[in-house]
């Protein structure tokens, strides 16, 4: 509120007298006295009425009141009258303006920072907090406490009746009640006044022992070294060696004499050969050494092979994935087509593979390959043919040896043990020689009469042979030649077709050595035996095209599968004449292969890039798992690892891709599986499959 202060009015003596008069003092004067609520006309100052002063009244002197000033701020803001009428409302809320309102956080699920405003927990400040001791009359905790309460005061109150009435008998006669009114008291503990009794324990006194031995003697070394030295150093051990290997086992020479020795020699004609960069020694440990560093490169690669496993498959018991792993490829293969797989039985991250063309046009000269995983990064043996590679297989009982099938009609056999890349054994046409490609071979795992060695090949020509390795040459006898069957009463009223018809593939029965099928190029599957070379056993009329790949299942005899370029794959009994199950895959089916750890798993490979995997036990119908593989090349020839769940497949552009299974793909056991450990693995395995055919007739 401002406060007005008038000037001081001239009297008619001549003095000042200092007046201060306000406005609002006056209004509310005037507004008390009636009397001067009178209209005044417009324009009339009113008049003061003189006081006439009581003459006994001395006259006092005047004295001038502290002048108010007040100061106004110079940022006031300067506002009219309508605007100091405004009413300003004011709403309190609960927020606390301290809390920051700008804070981001990271989000998981989006990948970026987001604002995370303030909750309602945020703004609450907590100024003092008791935990209170006092229960509700309805809860159940109070109740348990007032029926604790109750029975502790119950035996309370027994104990003293019982103490009382002792006391009693006690002091029966003597009339004192002094003891009576003893035995009445309370004796329970005072929770409000309460002392804890505790006992302190002598402490053993602290001994410290020390012992000091005489440090070790120490020789202090130091020598330089540089190649030339490195160099000599390696030359004289391999000389050392080479001395060691002339001279008998028995004799003992020291280090020192056999050096004099060497250098003492003027015969330095076997020095001189001795290369030592190249030299078996430096061989193995550059390959040792390539082994570590490959490893050390791909080390999370090589942690997924041995420990990753899928946990989606908790999730989707009826599925499973392929995990890629490595990608096997070599400069010196080209733009050759993967022919052929083969694992090697002895060492299992051994498998080789057969480069060449499965195109007329474009044949050329063919590579073998032999991978290994433990260095994904260079093949451990190559080995160059004069025409492409079309099939190979290694020798169950020598892990070493090598057949190997071409396609202009010859065989040879390696050795990969000693290192040469020259075979020991090749075809010629004077020892005989298949006039078409060689699409299969495969070794002779039987007893046989003589203790040479032989394998078996099939061919386009129509021929099925057997290779003996003699001390000299590769003898070819044939077995079987593979006429044309027909099966529609239509075709037995026309001529039959002249020449034979040309072999795909075969397999050998495990049980019954004599026993083996052949899948043409016509489509038909024929069961031959050995004994009977003119004629088939069985004929069944399996595809429309050619039978790329014919497989006697490894834990059942009588059943085996095949695949054609006609899109299917089919399950038979050799007993019956019909297919127990088919499966059209949708694209041609370049391969199909049992698995080595279950009777109703197999895998088949199409030419549009995926793996299908099957598992008959949990669906006869869809496949566990289909799976692109690559993007713009045809899968060729598939294979599964006898020891570890991991497959390989190769393409048409020269490359073998390894994948390994989910577990959801690799269950050796039914889940309801009964007396797991009652005849082993193999005779579970064929349960399985009986009980599969039983439910599939």
């Amino acid at each position: 509120m401002v406060l007005r202060q008038s000037k001081s009015v001239p009297t008619a003596k001549g003095n000042r007298n200092p007046v201060a008069k306000e406005d609002v003092v006056l209004k509310q004067r005037r507004s008390n006295n009636p009397s001067s609520a009178k209209k005044k006309p417009p324009g009339q100052v009113p008049r003061k009425k003189k006081i006439k002063k009581d003459p006994s009244e001395q006259e006092q002197p005047t004295v001038q009141g502290p002048i108010k000033r007040i100061i106004k701020p110079e940022n006031q803001l300067e506002l009219s009258e309508q605007e100091l009428q405004e009413d300003v409302t004011r709403i309190l809320t609960g927020d606390d303006p301290n809390v920051p309102k700008n804070v981001c956080k990271f989000s998981y699920k989006d990948r970026c920072f987001k604002p995370d405003p303030p909750g309602q927990g945020d703004n609450m400040a907590i100024h003092f907090s008791v935990e209170g001791s006092v229960l509700h009359e309805e809860s159940e905790e109070y109740e348990k406490y007032y029926e604790k309460d109750i029975s502790d005061e119950q035996t309370t109150a027994i104990d003293n009746e019982n103490v009382a009435s002792d006391m009693q008998t006690t002091t029966a006669g003597s009339g004192d009640s002094s003891t009576l009114a003893l035995a009445a008291v309370d004796h329970t503990k005072n929770q409000f006044n309460y002392s804890e009794r505790a006992s302190q324990t002598f402490n053993n006194p602290l001994r410290s022992r020390e012992v000091q031995t005489s440090p070790p003697p120490v020789t202090q070394f130091s020598e330089q070294v540089n190649q030339w030295m490195v160099y000599d150093t390696y030359k004289s051990e391999c000389l050392i060696s080479m001395m060691e290997n002339k001279q008998d086992v028995n004799s003992k020479i020291s280090f020192e004499d056999k050096l004099a020795s060497i250098v003492s020699e003027k015969d330095g004609a076997e020095l001189e050969k001795a290369d030592i960069m190249h030299g078996e020694s430096m061989e193995s440990a550059l390959k040792i050494m390539g082994r570590l560093v490959n490893q050390n490169a791909g080390d999370e690669i090589f942690q997924d092979f041995k420990y990753y496993e899928d946990k989606a498959d908790i999730i989707k018991p009826g599925q499973g994935t392929l995990l890629p792993l490595w990608r096997f490829s070599n400069d010196r293969t080209g733009k050759k087509q993967v022919t052929s797989l083969c694992w090697n039985p002895r060492y299992n991250d051994l498998f080789a593979v057969g480069y060449g063309s499965y195109e007329f046009t474009r044949q050329s000269t063919g590579v073998v390959c032999c991978y290994s995983l433990k260095n994904t990064s260079h093949p451990e043996y190559v080995i160059g043919t004069e025409s492409g590679v079309m099939c190979l297989d290694f020798h169950q009982a020598h892990p070493s040896l090598l057949a190997v099938g071409c396609y202009d009609g010859s065989v040879s056999v390696y050795d990969i043990g000693n290192g040469s890349k020259k075979p020991i054994y090749s075809s010629s046409i004077r020892s005989g020689k298949h006039s078409d490609p060689v699409w299969q071979v495969r070794w002779c795992v039987g007893n046989t009469s003589n203790k040479e060695m032989n394998f078996y090949s099939i061919s386009s020509d129509g021929k099925v042979a057997i290779w003996t390795m003699s001390k000299n040459d590769l003898k070819m006898e044939p077995v079987m030649l593979l006429k044309h069957a027909n099966f529609s009463k239509e075709d037995l009223d026309e001529p039959t077709l002249t020449g034979l018809a040309g072999g795909c593939s075969f397999d050998f029965n495990a049980s019954l050595d004599s026993l083996f099928l052949v899948g043409t190029e016509e489509g038909n599957i024929h069961e031959c035996s050995k004994a009977y070379s003119g004629q088939y056993i069985k004929s069944y009329d399996g595809h429309h095209m050619a039978v790329n790949t014919v497989q006697w299942n490894p834990f059942h005899e009588d059943i085996f599968i095949s695949c054609s370029a006609d899109w299917t794959v089919k399950i038979w009994d050799h007993k019956s004449l019909k297919c127990l199950l088919h499966f059209d895959l949708g694209n041609a089916v370049g391969d199909v292969c049992w698995s080595p750890y279950s009777s109703t798993v197999f895998a088949a490979v199409t030419t549009d890039g995926r793996v299908h995997i099957f598992d008959l036990s949990q669906n006869k119908r869809e496949p566990l798992c289909c799976q692109k593989v690559v993007k713009k090349a045809r899968l060729t020839n598939i294979s599964f690892n006898p020891n570890d769940h991991i497959l390989i497949a190769g393409d048409d552009r020269g490359s073998v891709h390894s994948l390994k299974l989910s577990p959801n793909l690799r269950q050796l056991y039914c889940a309801n599986e009964d007396n797991i450990e009652e005849g082993g693995v193999d005779s579970i395995q064929k349960r399985k499959m009986m009980r599969l055919l039983s439910r599939t007739l």
